[in-house]
């Protein structure tokens, strides 16, 4: 007599619940809920079902993340139904599930997302509506999207966050956008606020909002465009900044793509590590300067410019590099910028072998002994070597005449696939 075939566990089924509570459920949601042994969720979603929900309520944790794996492990034999917030797959508990158990082990069951619900409110296009969430993130992430006309929903922490953006939007000359807080959205309890940003002065409501953001700088806002080459004065420096025009033909020669991940070493002021993320909110970047001050004010230069998820480590390259590896989330980067230390020994070395087959690496200096390293790398691997001179019309007495920056030479390559070694330094 052949074993019986073990079967696999019953799928996991993902029951989005709004504020609305049982009674904005679908018919087959509800059946999930009444059929599961356990029903796993935040503690105001519990409270949410009725007595006829049986199963067994278990309140996430704090913090989530870290006890998905074991939660699902402890009850993996039995029928579990998960409760998310609206659209488990948007922003919500959907993700973590399918990174660890496989799409193929869900049942999702969406319901409305309060940004349906909002632009349902608002009259406002959703595929025309840039969505921030501010839930668990830091609030300055929001001033990457800060520009006139845009309209903005911004998913919010708690009851405290519409006076912090109002404050944030302020403070980066976005102080006369229309702000409307919408509360407790699909419930009967629904209410919203309404105001302007730089007079902003109701009282915090209830924790469940999201914030409506119409976008309108004042006259005197610095404008900061969407692509690379945001004027200088956007940037806290000391002299060690990427000027405006050659940090866009910088950008333009690293080519930063969703997804990817930059090392900028010698980062200066972080202008160019900023800017790569800048480009779309999946871009990653790490930034590595030896001087704890500049350090410092790379931090917060990116978490004014809006990404403040940029990474600074701190100390001397080529030897800091090895710190890199410890931010694992960080792994093998697909673009390298080398703004400084070009004649460290090892240096080029160490970034060419981090790099992965297939990315780019792109090297500035103004002077004459990096340039006669890079035109040397240049000979053995090819790639671009270029010169970039800019000049700035500036009065000459009553006249006006012609003040050239110093010249830089630019080297950009493509790391081959299988990937090749450097020659060694000859500085």
């Amino acid at each position: 007599m052949s074993p019986s075939p073990v079967l696999p566990p019953p799928p996991v089924s993902v029951v989005g619940i709004g504020a609305d509570g049982w009674s904005g459920l679908s018919g087959g949601a509800r059946e999930a809920l009444r059929e599961a042994e356990v029903v796993i969720g935040g503690a105001r979603q519990l409270d949410l079902l009725p007595p006829e929900c049986a199963g067994v309520r278990v309140a996430w944790p704090s913090p989530l993340r870290p006890a998905v794996p074991r939660l699902l492990a402890e009850h993996r034999e039995r029928r579990i139904a998960v409760l998310a917030s609206g659209d488990p797959m948007f922003y919500g508990i959907g993700r973590a599930l399918a990174e660890e158990l496989g799409p193929e082990a869900l049942r999702v069951l969406p319901h409305p997302s309060s940004v349906s619900y909002a632009c349902a409110r608002l009259g406002w296009p959703l595929e025309d509506t840039e969505v921030v969430t501010l839930v668990g993130r830091p609030v300055s992430r929001l001033a990457v999207s800060l520009h006139e006309g845009r309209r903005l929903l911004a998913l919010s922490a708690d009851a405290s966050t519409p006076a912090t953006v109002a404050a944030l939007l302020t403070a980066h000359g976005f102080g006369p956008s229309r702000l409307r807080v919408l509360e407790q959205l699909g419930s009967e309890a629904e209410a919203y606020v309404e105001g302007v940003a730089e007079s902003w002065a109701h009282a915090p409501g209830d924790r469940l909002n999201v914030i409506a953001i119409d976008c309108r700088a004042s006259a005197d806002a610095l404008r900061l465009g969407a692509v690379p080459g945001l004027p200088d004065e956007a940037y806290e420096h000391d002299g060690q900044l990427t000027k405006r025009h050659i940090r866009a033909a910088t950008l333009g020669a690293l080519a930063p793509a969703p997804g990817e991940l930059l090392w900028d070493v010698g980062g200066g002021s972080g202008s160019i590590a900023i800017e790569w993320m800048r480009t779309h909110v999946s871009c990653r970047a790490v930034s590595v300067e030896r001087d704890p001050a500049r350090a410092e004010r790379i931090a917060r230069n990116a978490d004014r410019l809006g990404v403040p998820g940029l990474k600074v480590v701190t100390g001397p390259a080529p030897a800091s590099l090895s710190k890199l590896s410890e931010l694992s989330e960080l792994d093998v980067p697909d673009a390298v910028f080398i703004g400084g230390g070009l004649t460290a020994p090892g240096l080029l070395d160490a970034c060419w072998e981090a790099l992965r087959p297939g990315g780019r690496l792109v090297a500035n200096t103004v002077t004459l002994e990096s340039e006669a390293l890079l035109a040397e790398r240049y000979r053995a691997y090819g790639g671009e070597l270029t010169r970039l001179a800019v000049a700035h019309a500036v009065p000459v007495g009553g006249f006006t005449g012609w003040r050239q920056a110093m010249p830089v030479t630019q080297w950009s390559v493509r790391k081959p696939s299988p990937p090749a070694s450097l020659p060694g330094d000859r500085t």
